[in-house]
C-alpha cells in the first residue's frame, strides 16, 4: 500500500491511499484520519484499508494534487537518526583525523520530530555561514515496539518505509560535538519525501531490512550522487532492536538510515556535500565544493530498477529566514 498526506488546516493533515501507479487516490476516512493515527490504530484500521484499496482498484480516486501534498507524516512522537553506512564514517575520520569509534553497536540520535518538512518546501535557515548541508537518506515507521524487542521481531513492527533528507548545519555541529552532549542546533527539522509504502511494495528492493534503492541526488541541476541503501552495515530490524533496548518505541517512531553511501563513492557520488568534501581532503588537501546558499535547489529521488520512484520526490531550494 501507498500513502500520502493531503495539506489541511490540521497539523497532520488528512491521510490518502495511493493507487497501484500513485496517480489516484482515496481518503481513508475515520479509521484513520492522518499517518499517525494509522500507525496508532493499524491492526483496527485493516478493514477500511482493504476497502479503500478496492475502490482504487475499481477505478474511484481522484487525481493526486502533488503541490498539496505534505511531507508523508508531518509530524511524530520520535525521530532516530542511525548513521550506518561505513564508508562515511570511514571518510569522515579519515580526512578530519578522528579515531575510530571502538563500538559494535549502531550509532544513533534522537532528533528533532515536531514537524518534517514537505517535499517542495523552501527550507529557511537563518544564515549561509553556518555550513547548510542535506543528507539523503532511508527511513521506517514502526508500530509500538515493547521494549527488549530482539531484531528478528521488530521486522514485524516495521509498517512503512519513507525517504528522508536529514537537513546538517556543519559549521555548528562540531561545536556542539565538542560538548559531548549532542546536537541541538545543528539539527533543524527533517524533509520527508511525500510518499510512504509498506514493505511489500518494494518487492525484492525490500532485502535484509534494507531499502534496496538508489538514491539519486542532483544539486542545482546537476547529478551528484546515486548510492544505494543496500550497504548499510545494520539493517533497519537491528536499529528497532537497538533503539527499543530500554524503552518502548511508540507506535510513529521514525528511524533513519544515515546517509546512503557507498565504497563506490567515486563512481555512484555521495548523498551529502560534506562526504565530497572529505573526499576532496583526503586527495587535495582541502575541500573545495561549497555548502549551500539561499537559491541552491536539491533534489532526491529513491530510484527503483524499473525506473519507478516509490517515495516520490524531495524538490527543495534553501532560503534565508
Amino acid at each position: 500500500m501507498k500513502f500520502a498526506t493531503l495539506r489541511n488546516d490540521t497539523p497532520d493533515g488528512q491521510l490518502i491511499m495511493l493507487s497501484s501507479d500513485g496517480t489516484h487516490a482515496l481518503p481513508v476516512g475515520k479509521a484513520a484520519p492522518s499517518m499517525l493515527a494509522l500507525v496508532e490504530r493499524w491492526d483496527e484500521a485493516q478493514d477500511a484499508l482493504a476497502q479503500t484499496r478496492q475502490r482504487l482498484e475499481a477505478g474511484e480516486g481522484t487525481p493526486v494534487p502533488e503541490g498539496g501534498l505534505a511531507a508523508a507524516m508531518p509530524r511524530s512522537w520520535q525521530w532516530l537518526d542511525g548513521s550506518v553506512f561505513p564508508t562515511h564514517g570511514e571518510l569522515m575520520q579519515i580526512a578530519f583525523h578522528l579515531p575510530p569509534i571502538e563500538t559494535d553497536r549502531p550509532l544513533m540520535y534522537q532528533g528533532m520530530s515536531d514537524r518534517f518538512y514537505g517535499p517542495r518546501d523552501d527550507i529557511p535557515f537563518p544564515s549561509a555561514e553556518h555550513g547548510i548541508d542535506f543528507e539523503g537518506e532511508y527511513g521506517i515507521i514502526t508500530d509500538h515496539v515493547p521494549m527488549g524487542t530482539s531484531a528478528e521481531e521488530a521486522m514485524d513492527r516495521i509498517r512503512l518505509l519513507v525517504q528522508v533528507n536529514d537537513w546538517s548545519l556543519r559549521a555548528i555541529a562540531p561545536i556542539e560535538m565538542k560538548t559531548g552532549f549532542g546536537w541541538v542546533q545543528a539539527k533543524p527539522a527533517c524533509s520527508m519525501a511525500p510518499v510512504a509504502v509498506t514493505p511489500d511494495e518494494l518487492g525484492d528492493a525490500w532485502r535484509d531490512a534494507r531499502i534496496c534503492l538508489d538514491l539519486e541526488v542532483e544539486l542545482n541541476g546537476k547529478r551528484f550522487g546515486h548510492a544505494n541503501g543496500r550497504e548499510m552495515a545494520f539493517g533497519f530490524h537491528e536499529l528497532v532492536a537497538h533503539a527499543a533496548l530500554t524503552r518502548d518505541l511508540v507506535a510513529g517512531t521514525i528511524i533513519g538510515s544515515g546517509t546512503v553511501s557507498s565504497p563506490d563513492y567515486a563512481s555512484v557520488g555521495s548523498s551529502c556535500i560534506s562526504e565530497v568534501r572529505a573526499i576532496e581532503m583526503i586527495a587535495d588537501g582541502e575541500p573545495k565544493t561549497p555548502f549551500m546558499s539561499a537559491g541552491d535547489r536539491i533534489r532526491m529521488t529513491g530510484r527503483a530498477a524499473d525506473g519507478s520512484a516509490p517515495f516520490g520526490t524531495i524538490d527543495q531550494k534553501v532560503v534565508l529566514a
